[in-house]
Parts: C-alpha cells; sequence; structure tokens
C-alpha cells in the first residue's frame, strides 16, 4: 500500500497549524484575490492523500465526535439528545395536504396563518405542514370538509429525524473514506458540521491555497458573528485577450434558512471541489472557469440561525434579530431584499416563519450582503455574472421572479435554457429529477385552475415571496443568470435529509455547476467553449450509474420535450 511521503505529511501539519492563526475576517473585504500559480502543481498530484491526512488532523484538532456545537459546553450524548428532542418534537408530525380547489387553498392559507403553523413546502396540488398532534383537531374544523381526510403522513417521528441529522458518535473507522472517482470525500462531508468545525475548516482551506483565494468577512451578524465569504480565482495569463476586462465574478450563497444544513454542506461541497481539482493538466474546465472568473462563496449567511438549530431549536429558519415582540425572534433573510419587498402585509406578525421585517433589510444579514454587493460593484472593476442561491427542499431550478408571475424577465428563454441545462445535469448524474419553474410558482404558493376554460389559473399564497435574494441579484444588481436552486429531497425528510445524503448531493450539484461554468465560457467566447454542444456541456443522455450503484436508462428521453413537459405551468 503507498504511503503518502513525509513531505505531505509536513506541509499539511503546516498548513493546519497555519490556519488556526488565520483570521475569519480581512480589514479590507476589497483586498485583490490572491493569485495562483503553478508552484503546488506536484502537491496537487498527491492532493488525494494529503485530504487524508488533514481529514485526521481535522479529527483531532476538531473532533466532531466529541466538539459541541455551542461554544462553551460540552455536547449532550446521543440519549440526553434523544430525550431533548423528544421533548421538544415529540408531538409533532409532518403531513401532506391534498389541494384541488381554489377555495381550499384559501382556507388552507388561512388556517395555517390562525394558528401560526410552519409550512415546509407547497407546490400546485400539495402542501407539506409540521404540526402538533394535539392543535391537529383545532386545524381540521378550520379546513373544508374535502380536505379532512386528503393528507398523507411524511415524517411521522419528527423527533428521531431530527436525531438522525446530527453527527453520528462511534462511526466505524473502516467506513472513514469513501473510494470513488473524482474527489476524494474527507471527514468533513461524513455529517453536517457545526459552526466550530466550518470557521476552521475555511481557514485551513484558505492557508492551503493561498494563490488562488481569499477569505474574508461582508459582515458581522445581529449576535457579532462573522458572515465569512470565500472568494476563488487566479489571474489570466499576460497574453489572455481578456485580461484586462472587468472581474466576472459568480456569487454563490446558502444558509439563509439555518435549518436548510444541506444547503451550507453543498456549497462547502462547491467550493472544496474548485480548489481541489484546480489542475490545468487534468481538469481544463476548473482551470478556465478560475482564470476567467471568480468564485465567492457565502456559505452560511445566517450563522446565528445555525447556531441556534445546533443548540436549541434543529428546525428554526429566521436569523436571531430582535422584533417588537419578544418572544417571537428572527426574521426572514429571504424576505429582507429591496426589490419586491411586501413585508407590510404581515408586519404585524413577527412570528411568522416568513416574517420580513418592519422596512426592507431590516434582516441584518441580509443587509450586510446588499451593502457588500453594491460595494463591489460601485467600484467599478467587478461584474457579477451569475448567483446561484442554495436551498432546500423540492428538487427545483427556480429563476426570477420571485415576487410575483405577472411580471417575466427580460432574458426569460436564457434562463429557462439554463435552468433546464442543470436539471439535466442532476438527473443524468444519479438519476434525481429537478424541476425548472420560475420561483413564483416555485414558492409556497397553492396554484389552482381558473373558474373557466380560458381563464388564468388562480394563485393563493401559503407564505408570501416578495424580496428574494434572487430578485435581488436579479434586478437590482443586474445578474443577468440568477437561479434558487432548491436541493434534495421530494418531502420523505424535508429539512431533515440524512447525512448520507450530503456527499452524493455535493456530486450531483457540482455537475451541474461545472455545466453552467461550460456554458458560461462559450457565451463569453472562451476559446474551446464556443461550439460545445449540449451533450458536451451538460451530459450525455445514456445508461448512468447513481450512488447507489443502480443502473438509471435515460437514454430513450427527448431532453427539450421531457423537460418542457416538466415545467409546473
Amino acid at each position: 500500500m503507498y504511503m503518502p511521503s513525509i513531505r505531505s505529511l509536513s506541509l499539511c501539519l503546516f498548513f493546519v497549524a497555519s490556519s488556526l492563526s488565520v483570521p475569519t475576517s480581512e480589514s479590507h473585504a476589497d483586498q485583490q484575490v490572491l493569485l495562483a500559480t503553478n508552484a503546488h502543481s506536484s502537491q496537487l498530484k498527491e492532493s488525494t492523500f494529503i485530504s487524508r491526512i488533514c481529514g485526521g488532523i481535522i479529527e483531532a484538532v476538531w473532533p466532531y465526535y466529541k466538539s459541541s456545537p455551542s461554544r462553551n459546553s460540552q455536547s449532550p450524548t446521543t440519549s440526553a439528545r434523544a430525550s431533548k428532542l423528544q421533548s421538544r418534537y415529540g408531538d409533532d408530525v409532518v403531513l401532506r395536504f391534498k389541494i384541488k380547489t381554489e377555495e381550499e387553498a384559501k382556507q388552507f392559507a388561512e388556517a395555517v396563518d390562525t394558528l401560526f403553523l410552519d409550512v415546509w413546502e407547497a407546490s400546485k396540488d400539495w402542501a407539506d405542514v409540521r404540526i402538533s398532534k394535539k392543535v391537529l383537531p383545532s386545524f381540521m374544523t378550520l379546513l373544508p370538509e374535502s380536505m379532512q381526510q386528503s393528507h398523507t403522513p411524511i415524517i411521522t417521528q419528527l423527533s428521531k429525524a431530527v436525531l438522525d441529522t446530527f453527527p453520528a458518535t462511534g462511526d466505524s473507522q473502516d467506513e472513514r473514506f469513501r473510494p470513488g472517482s473524482g474527489m476524494p470525500h474527507d471527514l468533513f462531508f461524513e455529517n453536517y458540521q457545526p459552526l466550530s468545525v466550518i470557521y476552521p475548516w475555511l481557514r485551513q482551506l484558505a492557508s492551503m491555497f493561498p494563490d488562488r483565494t481569499q477569505l474574508f468577512t461582508i459582515g458581522t451578524s445581529f449576535e457579532g458573528r462573522d458572515i465569512p465569504a470565500l472568494r476563488i480565482g487566479v489571474e489570466p495569463s499576460d497574453d489572455d485577450p481578456h485580461k484586462d476586462e472587468k472581474r466576472h465574478t459568480i456569487v454563490i450563497t446558502a444558509g439563509s434558512h439555518a435549518r436548510e444544513w444541506i444547503s451550507v454542506s453543498t456549497a462547502t461541497y462547491l467550493l472544496r471541489g474548485l480548489l481541489h481539482n484546480f489542475d490545468p493538466h487534468h481538469h481544463d474546465t476548473i482551470e478556465k472557469l478560475l482564470t476567467h472568473y471568480d468564485f465567492i462563496f457565502v456559505p452560511i449567511l445566517n450563522p446565528d440561525g445555525y447556531e441556534y438549530t445546533w443548540t436549541t431549536d434543529r428546525l428554526w429558519r429566521k436569523n436571531r434579530q430582535d422584533t417588537s415582540l419578544p418572544f417571537c425572534r428572527g426574521i426572514d433573510l429571504d424576505r429582507s431584499f429591496p426589490f419586491g419587498w411586501d413585508g407590510d402585509t404581515q408586519a404585524d406578525n413577527p412570528c411568522s416563519e416568513s416574517y420580513a421585517g418592519e422596512h426592507a433589510l431590516q434582516g441584518l444579514e441580509a443587509h450586510r450582503l446588499a451593502e457588500w454587493a453594491l460595494n463591489e460593484t460601485d467600484k467599478g472593476d467587478r461584474i457579477f455574472s451569475a448567483f446561484i442561491d442554495l436551498h432546500s427542499y423540492s428538487q427545483e431550478i427556480l429563476y426570477p421572479y420571485s415576487y410575483t408571475c405577472d411580471k417575466q424577465p427580460h432574458n426569460l428563454e436564457d434562463l429557462e435554457e439554463l435552468a433546464i441545462g442543470l436539471a439535466k445535469a442532476y438527473r443524468l448524474t444519479a438519476g434525481h429529477y429537478y424541476g425548472v419553474d420560475s420561483a413564483c410558482e416555485g414558492a409556497v404558493t397553492l396554484t389552482t385552475p381558473g373558474s373557466t376554460k380560458n381563464s388564468e389559473p388562480v394563485r393563493t399564497n401559503v407564505e408570501l415571496s416578495g424580496g428574494s435574494a434572487l430578485d435581488f441579484f436579479y434586478q437590482n444588481m443586474t445578474v443577468k443568470y440568477a437561479f434558487q436552486i432548491k436541493l434534495r429531497d421530494t418531502g420523505s425528510y424535508g429539512f431533515l435529509l440524512p447525512r448520507e445524503n450530503i456527499v452524493p448531493t455535493g456530486i450531483e450539484t457540482f455537475n451541474a455547476f461545472l455545466g453552467l461554468g461550460k456554458w458560461l465560457l462559450g457565451n463569453r467566447g472562451i476559446e474551446g467553449y464556443t461550439s460545445l454542444t449540449p451533450d458536451e456541456t451538460w451530459g450525455q443522455e445514456e445508461l448512468i450509474v447513481n450512488e447507489t450503484g443502480e443502473t438509471n436508462d435515460v437514454s430513450d428521453e427527448d431532453d427539450d420535450g421531457f423537460w418542457w413537459r416538466r415545467r409546473k405551468r
């Protein structure tokens, strides 16, 4: 068995030691991106071994099997945590209600609002709601008789589903590293990780790749935590015709809704994949992408809420900001942005899960992101080319607008083409189908047929969806290609996706990400990418093997026709 060299071990130890002293923020967020050279080409060939060594060191330095998500206390044992979760969630279930008519949709929305229920997701003909068994009889009396029997249990043991998302204890050491093609899977992605692990891990990455990364903060949260961002990019060569252009930038955000842990793990998987697979000799696409684009990741926009999901309430959604009601804290960050803000309709309800605040940008972390983005473009040397906002769940690729379905984006055809391509890349990776739609259709909105054959569908909002980051970046920041991606699954686990899905979700999103990169390179006229076919960009229909080893035959599907039929119109 080949063992990593002493040089690799020393290098990793050096990087880890260095990472402990790297600050989580910079005094100047606009500091120029550190530029890459080929000095580490030999190191890259050993990246798999270095990753494994670093994984072991991560366990020793930041042992998440023993470390607490809280800063000041040891994590409870599994049995103690189970008891605590049973006390909080033991009476709760998640039910899926079928919606058939406009009247049913309206009464359902009113009942949810009356009882302050937590709607997890909704589509044109169903809605998932978390509810206490004790409240269920009262809820049923508010629904029309036709709906009282038209529901299906989705999660009946909520406390157990919550427990299963926390890091396991006593995992087999033999299963620590998974073999497989592509990027190596280290300990970090074996479990969802708390802030106490993610922040040092980001510092470690920045110290390992100082020639192509810059770790900074876009500001501080309501409770004073840094909101970290990692910029990844390299300098074009002197003979590159695009060298003197404004720096094109792709922004990826995640974790605005605290309970959507899979969004955070997927964002970190993407940024790690770009760094560990940067090798001009073996991965030309990533080399070209990092040369012609900066990638700025904001993997945890809502660190306060995320921390709270680890220490207190796993299903917390909002930030932890004070409101006018001391017992109802938090603002929904994805309803806080100024474009299409409609929070005045719920200004008197801080207890709502989608409370947008008393005015636009009152959500502090949303304000920090908007302020940073505006400052970046005001300097005049940066163009935001694409924006990706990761969420869960429902497996959908959504494009603007979110706040209304009455207005269409000016480049609708390009957005639909890209969204269909992204969905295709997801499907070809592991056979998981992602729907394509405008965000207003994919929001928590119930759509029912019109009263006559030719009338427009009637949309009833269960929760309003104005003030989204998606609409802000598309409209205010003039980002041509903006998407919200709702990751796995379609409802079996909802926000409580088992940790076994972390790597598979990361892989399929990384493949979709590469397809987007190829499309953008071709659109800019980068040599080698201008004449790519759709199959060369997004993948070719054929027999594929998913992460469970099963074979999916998708070769007989007509690509464009298939995906147009899947759009929810």
